[in-house]
């Protein structure tokens, strides 16, 4: 979130003149060695003050200043959301920015400084991510709004030498570690900017509705450089004895293709993870005392009430929605099926890709079950809602619990195509909903999304919501 961090250490902290020394006059005497001056996708690193570049590990984590300090160079900093490193004017005579850094904090989603959430979907190569204002003035003069639209044009851009010139985008979130939720950031990978959308956004707090920006963007493949981004292509792009051209020798491979290419390599280029394995019970489970878990439970105390079933699977095709128009297509709600003859389908739901006469839309089966987080769900009826899918048609299982071990395995190794939403990730999408909808309250969001239920139950087949 683009919220200033201050961190958990005593006051008193020297000038920023005093930093730039300290930090140059470590990187000198330490001397890093070559893998200490990447950052690793997935790997926690230590932010905290003082900012020096030794020792090379902190509090058990390596030191982000360690991997990032450059000889008199002012340091990449992380003290707001969206964080442009100071600008050059290269040897080319074109002036570039070497790289903006954006960092999320989602323990403050929600609250009244940042009343959004932003999206992390690494593992598919995309972020949503939203700007820097908070107020009712024009969003595009926001400073971290301002740079990244400027580089808008850059990343978007026809002419391969401007993309050249355009900044990389470095990703980072704020994580908890030990109990210690400030100083510590995960590097999540670098891309480019893509599209920006104006949003109307409302701080419950202040009851005032604002227009902020949301940035969508690309993550990049980093598999030839073992998921690592090299310091040296930053410093390089800060570098004004070298042209745009030039710093290109230092930059990861998809980069480099997608300079030369533009949006044609987008795809290619884009992150992919081939998750071949299981995930484990823990990450499909909030921990106790998490505002996650204290969802869930009111989840599953509010519909595990047999009355309240139908509402639960209305609940469900929601959740599925907002995960299915995060990843950038569209969902349509269609209907709850009727208690005789569902054949293992609870709603029906299309989804859309496309546009225009380019457009296609798929039949979407769903099966919705309110059980005891607790306890893993049952492989039988995620069969049975694989069964009844038809060629083109896709299913989703939805449950308030976890899949286990060998239900995964069958999914993964029979290549169904049918999305596991677990409880985790049903208390975090209807935590989003209760926040866009104005509810700090999840008991009272339920109660008004159940209120405000327009789907009827229906015994139709599922094919004619293609017609609707």
């Amino acid at each position: 979130m683009n919220t200033k961090e201050i961190e958990d250490e005593p006051a008193g902290e020297p000038s920023s003149h005093e930093v730039r020394r300290s930090l140059t006059q470590d990187a000198h005497e330490s001397a890093p060695q070559e893998h200490s001056r990447s950052l690793r996708i997935g790997r926690t690193y230590r932010y905290a003050r003082p900012y020096r570049a030794s020792p090379s590990v902190i509090d058990g984590l390596p030191n982000y200043f360690s991997v990032v300090a450059s000889p008199g160079r002012k340091l990449a900093l992380l003290e707001s959301g969206i964080n442009p490193i100071r600008g050059v004017n290269g040897a080319d005579g074109t002036d570039r920015c070497p790289a903006i850094l954006l960092s999320s904090s989602p323990h403050k989603a929600g609250s009244s400084m940042t009343p959004w959430e932003d999206v992390y979907d690494i593992d598919n190569g995309a972020v949503r991510y939203f700007g820097d204002n908070k107020d009712e003035k024009d969003p595009s003069k926001a400073p971290g709004n301002m740079a990244l639209l400027r580089q808008l044009a850059l990343h978007t851009a026809q002419d391969a030498a401007q993309r050249a010139r355009a900044a990389p985008i470095l990703f980072f979130r704020r994580v908890t570690v030990d109990r210690r939720i400030k100083g510590n950031v995960m590097f999540l990978g670098v891309g480019v900017l893509q599209r920006a959308e104006r949003v109307t956004e409302f701080d419950r707090s202040r009851e005032i509705y604002f227009t902020n920006y949301a940035f969508e963007f690309v993550v990049f493949d980093l598999s030839n450089e073992a998921e690592s981004v090299m310091w040296d292509w930053i410093e390089g792009r800060g570098d004004p004895n070298l042209t745009s051209e030039q710093t290109l020798s230092r930059a990861p491979a998809a980069w480099r293709d997608w300079v030369a290419h533009g949006k044609p390599s987008i795809e290619r280029c884009r992150r992919r993870v081939s998750k071949l394995m299981t995930v484990h019970r823990a990450d499909q489970v909030p921990r106790n005392g998490s505002p996650e878990r204290k969802a869930l439970d009111l989840i599953y105390a509010h519909y595990g009430r047999p009355t309240f079933r139908r509402l639960f699977e209305h609940l469900a095709s929601s959740v599925v929605e907002r995960l299915i128009v995060d990843s950038g297509a569209q969902y349509r709600h269609g209907w709850v099926t009727q208690n005789s003859g569902d054949g293992g389908a609870d709603f029906v739901g299309r989804v859309d890709v496309g546009t225009g006469f380019a457009r296609t839309r798929l039949v979407l089966l769903g099966q919705a079950k309110c059980e005891k987080p607790g306890a893993p769900t049952g492989g039988n009826h995620i069969a049975r809602t694989v069964a009844r899918l038809k060629r083109g048609w896709i299913g989703a299982y939805v449950t308030t619990s976890y899949f286990s071990e060998p239900v995964q395995l069958e999914v993964i190794e029979d290549e169904y195509p049918i999305m596991l939403v677990n409880g985790l990730q049903v208390a975090r999408a209807v935590l989003a909903m209760a926040r866009d909808a104005g509810f700090v309250d999840v008991l009272k969001f339920l109660k008004d999304f159940d209120a405000a239920v327009s789907a009827a139950v229906h015994l139709k087949r599922p094919e004619e919501i293609l017609r609707e």
